[in-house]
């Protein structure tokens, strides 16, 4: 009990202050965000996103009555991700809206294919009964207009309502610039992350798009002078002070270290420079 006590204790008195510090004080300040491109958000299906464009609403696409849509997601993001729920909320989204109603969809016990293609039935045939021009079909699709030229796209779209949340991932936080900074000392590779002031990851995936392009120069001097060629990195910086520009790269730093890891392992493994050969 006794042990708990000074849990409690310690808890209700706070932090515990450094050595000559008498008073800390602390100030939370709340801001408001506007949306802005670059900023994160997702549905209640995984399927996150980052904003790429904000246009004017009279620029977005809009409906057969005039109607805008507030935002239009990538296709792309559904056959990859296999989240097909999102498209039934958005159908059900639209089938509610119209007939004035709320749908409860629990996870293992949801609203069927054909549930949810006679209550779009019956959303279309209450549009008709009011005299409305009939817009989302049984399939859940509607021509839409081009915002800018006023022109149907080619194709049906689908249309209906969906819950999209914002994510504490904000542009403004995570927007970082890095000249000279820290490095990792076992592969000689600039820290990650913006707390560390690190640099940017350049994975996998980018060096294939760099070979993709043919930008062969540019690969070498990421993979290079601006990662772990430690003797390139003195090199390229004495050659611009010194205004010239002939780069020759070095060893990387991680290769030394996977040559390290397989002696380690017993195996005889030495690099043979091009002189020796």
């Amino acid at each position: 009990k006794q042990f708990y006590q000074e849990k409690i204790e310690k808890l209700k008195r706070g932090d515990e202050l450094q050595a000559g510090v008498i008073k800390l004080v602390k100030v939370y300040i709340a801001m408001k965000r506007k949306l802005s491109v670059g900023d994160k958000m997702a549905g209640r299906h995984g399927n996150k996103g980052v904003i790429a464009k904000i246009v004017p609403e009279e620029d977005m696409p809009f409906l057969p009555d005039g109607t805008p849509v507030e935002i239009v997601l990538n296709p792309l993001g559904v056959p990859s991700r296999m989240n097909i729920g999102q498209l039934l909320e958005t159908h059900l989204g639209w089938a509610g809206k119209v007939l004035g109603l709320h749908f409860s969809s629990p996870v293992f016990d949801g609203a069927r294919e054909e549930q949810i293609k006679d209550l779009l039935r019956q959303a279309d045939a209450r549009l008709r009964e009011q005299g409305l021009p009939p817009m989302v079909n049984v399939m859940g699709k509607t021509i839409l207009y081009d915002g800018l030229t006023g022109e149907p796209f080619d194709e049906p779209v689908t249309v209906g309502y969906i819950y999209m949340m914002k994510l504490l991932h904000l542009v403004d936080d995570k927007i970082h610039a890095r000249a000279i900074g820290p490095y990792s000392l076992i592969t000689q590779q600039p820290l990650g992350g913006k707390a560390q002031f690190g640099g940017q990851r350049f994975g996998e995936m980018e060096v294939w798009a760099l070979e993709a392009y043919g930008a062969a120069y540019t690969l070498q001097e990421l993979l290079t002078a601006k990662s772990d060629d430690v003797a390139g990195r003195s090199r390229i910086y004495e050659g611009i002070v010194n205004g010239n520009y002939d780069f020759e790269p070095g060893v990387p730093e991680s290769f030394s270290v996977l040559m390290r890891e397989l002696q380690g392992l017993c195996l005889d493994v030495e690099l043979l420079t091009g002189k020796e050969e």
